[in-house]
Order: structure tokens, then C-alpha cells, then sequence
């Protein structure tokens, strides 16, 4: 399989009196798609800052490509794609000045992906992101995280309180594109039942802890569904769109 895309090992990582990752390791070779599910709060987002080096690890090692995020951001963040449910894109920018800006980033951006994208999203040139319906701004996103074919797309909650027709754009025709064509994404949701549709490979956190982290056809053949696999490894029903 080669080194894993992915290499976290006994990562803990506290804020104040609370433990947000408790030892948590975490292997992930290249070419999949990888749902990390948990409750808001659960540490996925924590890990997440880890991997894109904005979070220096307490104890324990964190490495991407082989690389640390944290003394390397240059080398990680480049090969890169993001999307978070913040989203935060400046606001003040037309469509095509925010294409114009981001490419400066990326030595790897592909104008007429950017632009194939962009027709694909029915984004305008000269929208004002601040004017874009939320559902625009998240796809707006998704075009940046992937016109410069990202080795590794990371999704933190991306779908969170988007319509059921953008969601649909998000898991299906990037997350498996992405993965079919021997790149790797990692998928944060607490949306148990999205995951399911899309991941190759499910690691389960809770409380900073890792529970579960195995590949989504083992998990299905002892359990109806993930939300029956989190009730057993949690101790509780996994949460819904409207309680999370």
C-alpha cells in the first residue's frame, strides 16, 4: 500500500480542564474516501486543525505525505483541498476575483477544471459572494478546494445545514470522482446516513477517543446500519441533522 496519506500516532491534545484528543492514531492510505463520524464535540474538528497544522500536537506525532503540517504547512497545504461548514469565503469578491486570488496559491491549479467546475455549479463571474445563496457559497467553496486536483480533499462537515440538491453534489459527484480517480478524501459528518452512502472506510470518534476504525463493508456485516454500529461502540444513538 505504500506510506499512508495519512499518519497520526498517540495525538492528545487538551484546552484547559477538557481532553479534546485522548491518544488517538489513525493510519489512512492513499486513494479512498474516509468518513471520520462523531457528535459535534466529539473531536473530529480538533483533529481535523492537526492535520492542516493548525493545531501543534501536545504529544504524540502528526504526519501528512510524510510530512509535519505543523513545521512543513507549505508542503501539506499545497497538495491540500478544504471545504469546512464555516465556509468562510471574503465576502466583498466577485466569483472571478475569488478564482483569481486562490490560484495564486496552488502551482497546481488547472484554469479549465477551475472553469469546468464553475459551469457545473452555474456560479457567475461576477457574483458578489456576500449575494450567494448558502447553498452557491458552499459549491463557490468546493471549486476552490478542488481546481488544483488536491491529493487529498478534506471535508469537515461540508453538507451541514445545505438543501438535500447540494448535499447530493457534494457526496455523490465529488467524493466518489475524487476517489475514482486515485486521489483521497476525508469526510467529517456527524450525518451518519451520508456517510454510509460514500465512505470506503469509517473511523469512529467520541469523546477524543477513537472507538471504531474499520472499513465500512466490515462494519455492515455485523451491523444493520452505522447508526446501529454507533449505538453499539457508543452507548448511545448517533445524533440527527436537527440535534448535532
Amino acid at each position: 500500500m505504500g506510506e499512508p496519506i495519512i499518519d497520526v500516532s498517540d495525538l492528545v491534545r487538551r484546552f484547559g480542564a477538557t481532553t479534546a484528543l485522548a491518544s488517538v492514531s489513525l493510519s489512512l492510505p492513499r486513494g479512498a474516501v474516509y468518513g471520520l463520524v462523531g457528535a459535534n464535540g466529539a473531536g473530529k474538528t480538533t483533529l481535523i486543525r492537526h492535520l492542516l497544522g493548525l493545531l501543534r500536537a501536545e504529544s504524540g506525532s502528526v504526519r501528512v505525505f510524510g510530512l509535519d503540517p505543523v513545521a512543513d504547512p507549505v508542503g501539506v497545504l499545497s497538495r491540500i483541498g478544504y471545504l469546512s461548514e464555516e465556509n468562510d469565503l471574503p465576502g466583498w469578491m466577485r466569483v472571478d476575483e475569488l478564482v483569481r486570488y486562490s490560484r495564486a496559491f496552488y502551482p497546481a491549479w488547472d484554469d479549465a477544471y477551475a472553469e469546468d467546475l464553475r459551469l457545473a455549479f452555474a456560479l457567475q463571474l461576477t457574483a458578489r459572494i456576500k449575494d450567494l445563496s448558502r447553498g452557491q457559497k458552499a459549491r463557490a467553496g468546493l471549486l476552490i478546494a478542488l481546481a488544483h486536483r488536491p491529493e487529498l480533499l478534506v471535508l469537515d462537515e461540508p453538507s451541514s445545514g445545505l438543501d438535500p440538491i447540494v448535499r447530493k453534489d457534494i457526496l455523490g459527484a465529488v467524493i466518489r470522482t475524487i476517489a475514482d480517480e486515485g486521489r483521497t478524501v476525508l469526510f467529517s459528518s456527524h450525518l451518519l446516513e451520508e456517510v454510509e452512502q460514500v465512505a470506503d472506510h469509517v473511523t469512529m470518534i467520541d469523546q477524543g477517543r477513537v472507538v471504531l476504525s474499520a472499513p465500512l463493508d466490515a462494519i455492515m456485516q455485523s451491523h444493520r446500519s452505522l447508526d446501529e454500529a454507533f449505538l453499539a461502540y457508543v452507548g448511545r444513538q448517533a445524533p440527527t441533522g436537527a440535534d448535532a
